[in-house]
């Protein structure tokens, strides 16, 4: 049980520090002709098929995933409910970028409208298992400190699906690319906040036992 706290966030904090690097890779080496403002973020990973863009969506979707098992195994009290909704947007991002490397553009084709739906459903999990972690934090000692950050950045993620409904509609899809991946650096911000937290709580464990064998 101590190895799994410990590995937990490792796995979360080293999922995030290469979805960032694989981020700026894909800035550096963009899809051509493809706009990542205007065009939807499952629609810009399915043309990057097996890209950057891609890795770094399953790098995230991966430390959302370990981010969920390291609060199991710290016991942190989030609520069944907010662990669903993480698990809901860990496995949405990786579904997200996976298909497209694993399927033909064809069968993509095919299924273009339900691997956007499965972004969507992404998106609309992350803001709602931050607001139920926030309450839940602010109740216990020890997320206390970072409580009120989870609660921005989960206001943060539904002014994000606000602007997205707009878009979405009256906006006519101007600039959807732009409020989608500004949601997913939301989320990315709020995985990397519990994943920090956690690796936090860890250290302050392991230590605990040393400085008490010292002082006997």
């Amino acid at each position: 049980m101590l190895a799994s706290k410990r590995l937990y966030p490792l796995i979360a904090c080293a999922g995030l520090v290469m979805a960032a690097a694989a981020a700026v890779v894909a800035q550096i080496s963009p899809v051509p002709y493809a706009g990542p403002l205007d065009l939807t973020v499952s629609r810009y990973v399915a043309l990057d098929s097996g890209g950057a863009t891609g890795f770094a969506l399953v790098s995230l979707g991966i430390a959302a995933l370990a981010v969920v098992a390291g609060l199991r195994a710290a016991k942190a009290r989030v609520g069944l409910l907010a662990e669903r909704l993480t698990l809901v947007w860990g496995a949405g991002l990786v579904v997200v970028a996976a298909l497209p490397a694993v399927l033909p553009a064809s069968a993509m084709e095919g299924i273009a409208d339900a691997h956007h739906l499965v972004a969507v459903a992404a998106f609309v999990a992350m803001p709602a298992a931050g607001g139920l972690m926030a309450a839940r934090f602010n109740a216990d000692e020890r997320w206390r400190p970072v409580a009120r950050v989870v609660e921005w950045l989960a206001l943060a993620g539904g002014f994000g699906l606000l602007a997205l409904t707009y878009v979405a509609l009256p906006g006519h899809g101007v600039l959807i690319g732009l409020v989608e991946w500004s949601l997913v650096a939301t989320g990315a911000a709020l995985t990397g906040v519990q994943a920090v937290t956690l690796a936090r709580l860890s250290l302050v464990r392991n230590t605990a036992p040393a400085s008490h064998a010292v002082l006997s």
